[in-house]
Order: C-alpha cells, then sequence, then structure tokens
C-alpha cells in the first residue's frame, strides 16, 4: 500500500462512518412509517439500487459461477438473514426513541467480535484485549443491573453485526461489496415481500404509508437503497487502502455521531446510562492501544 493511497482511502472510510452515523436522523424522518415498512423497503430498493448498477456496468459474469458454489450461496444466505435481524432492530430502535442504546451497541460491537474470535475461532488474545473484554463485559453487567434489564437492543445489534462480519469473513471475503450485497437483498427479498403482505393485512398496527404522506415520503423510502449501499461501497474501497487498525479506530465515529443523534432527537440519556458508556469507552480505549502496540510490532519484525 503507498503513502499516497492512505490519505484518500481514510477519506472514504470517515465518508461511510459518517454515513452510517446520520442514519438515525433518516431514519427518523420516516414517520409514519413503521418499522417493518422502513425494513421491506431498504431490502427491496437496496436490490434494485445494486442491479442498476450492475447494469450499467454490465457486471454479470460473476454470477454464473458463483450460483455453483453452494457453499458460498449457503454462508451469504447466513449473513443476509443475520443483516436483516440487524436493519430490523435498529431501525425499531431509532422509530422507537431508542437511538442511544442501538448507539451502545456499536460500541459495543468490537469487543463482542474480538470475543467471537476467541469463541468460535480459537485466537488467542493478547492481555490488553482480555482487559479491554473484561471491562466490556463489568459495563455490560452494570447496565443490566442499572436498568433493572439487559440492554438487548445493544446487545442484539452488537452481536449481530459482529456475527455478520464473522460470516462475510469466513464465506464472503472473496465478493465484491456490491456483488456481496446484490445477492444478500435478493435472498431477503421474499422477507421483504412478506414484510409488505403482513403490513397490508394490517399485522403490526401500523398502515402501510409507501404513496400516503406525499412526494418526499415516498422518495426518502426509495432512496433508502442507495442510502444503505453507498456507505458499505465507501467501507469497501477504504477497507483495501487503509491499515485495518486505521478501520478500527474510525469506526468509532459512527456510534458517536448516533449518540449525538439521539440528542438532537430529544432522547434522555439517565446519569447510570452515561456511567456505563463510559465504562466501555474505557474498554475501546484499552483496545485501540492494544491494537496500535500490535501494528508497531508487527511493522518492525
Amino acid at each position: 500500500m503507498s503513502a499516497r493511497s492512505t490519505p484518500s482511502g481514510s477519506l472514504m472510510g470517515l465518508g461511510a462512518y459518517l454515513l452510517w452515523g446520520l442514519f438515525p436522523l433518516y431514519f427518523h424522518a420516516m414517520a409514519p412509517s413503521g418499522p417493518l415498512e422502513v425494513l421491506a423497503n431498504r431490502i427491496g430498493w437496496s436490490l434494485l439500487f445494486c442491479l442498476l448498477v450492475l447494469g450499467v456496468g454490465r457486471q454479470w459474469e460473476w454470477l454464473r459461477p458463483l450460483l455453483r458454489r453452494r457453499r458460498l450461496i449457503a454462508g451469504l444466505t447466513a449473513a443476509a438473514l443475520v443483516l436483516a435481524l440487524n436493519w430490523g432492530v435498529y431501525v425499531a430502535a431509532v422509530m422507537s426513541g431508542h437511538t442511544s442504546e442501538a448507539a451502545l451497541g456499536y460500541f459495543l460491537n468490537p469487543l463482542i467480535t474480538v470475543a467471537l474470535g476467541v469463541v468460535i475461532l480459537k485466537e488467542p488474545l493478547r492481555r490488553l484485549q482480555w482487559v479491554a473484554i473484561g471491562i466490556g463485559a463489568v459495563a455490560a453487567a452494570y447496565l443490566t443491573i442499572a436498568g433493572g434489564r439487559p440492554p438487548w437492543v445493544a446487545l442484539t445489534l452488537a452481536v449481530s453485526f459482529a456475527l455478520y462480519g464473522l460470516v462475510k469473513k469466513r464465506v464472503g471475503a472473496s465478493l465484491p461489496a456490491m456483488h456481496g450485497l446484490t445477492v444478500e437483498t435478493a435472498v431477503l427479498m421474499p422477507v421483504a415481500i412478506a414484510l409488505l403482505v403482513a403490513i397490508g393485512l394490517g399485522v403490526g398496527g401500523v398502515p402501510m404509508s409507501f404513496a400516503g404522506y406525499g412526494a418526499w415520503h415516498t422518495t426518502l423510502l426509495v432512496l433508502t437503497g442507495p442510502v444503505t449501499a453507498i456507505p458499505l461501497l465507501l467501507f469497501a474501497a477504504a477497507a483495501r487502502r487503509v491499515p485495518l487498525v486505521t478501520i478500527g479506530l474510525l469506526q468509532f465515529v459512527t456510534p458517536v455521531m448516533q449518540l449525538l443523534c439521539s440528542l438532537i432527537l430529544g432522547e434522555v440519556i439517565t446519569p447510570a446510562r452515561w456511567a456505563g458508556f463510559a465504562l466501555v469507552w474505557v474498554a475501546l480505549v484499552v483496545l485501540s492501544v492494544d491494537s496500535w502496540r500490535a501494528r508497531g510490532i508487527s511493522a518492525t519484525s
């Protein structure tokens, strides 16, 4: 990797995380749509956007070989289902006034990712990584006691996104981001159709809003396609241009912005929740220090 490519890669990565960080404001603006309708639109328009981009570039040669790789298809299907869970819980959290808990989930995500590496991949941990996970566990326990229940939204988002990353690493790393997202959203289209049918039948108690609240509202729902795909493409481009440590540090931009968005949207964060956030931030500082130290050791060896 050349030094020349690093600044552009860092800007692409920063752009991706900034856009992800603004998602709460975007999804909040979609009211009175319900979370199920937003999720269905996000799946459907993301697939259409991907197909349009691939069609313009005439990038179809990868599809036939992919259909013969059953293990990869199975892995991408698993990734798609986990991603749908993540998207659905996130949208529901934001639209129900729990953006701060969603932000907590993405603060916890790096710690959960490291923990999954130990449990599933049997990866050895360095001392500071153990310390970071320990502090994260204390933070989760504290938030459970202080809140009277486990922070289910945060834990679901953190675990689902960590699992998504794990599956993609194991089976989907060979596919470019656009190809992977195309397959995943195609797999989820039956889910999107089922959700729209359910909404039409009155499930969830929130009526269909797509064409009933003006052109601007309809446009917001349609734009969930490019809004979903563009940050992912920026991230994929950045990952090829900057060190993994830089990506790891940039990822904290998103939950910080989500937390700011929760305040903009008028959510009240209790002192106990702030204390829990503080513990998680300490864990992330420890994890970041360990990453920098490991990078320095590998660079000199």
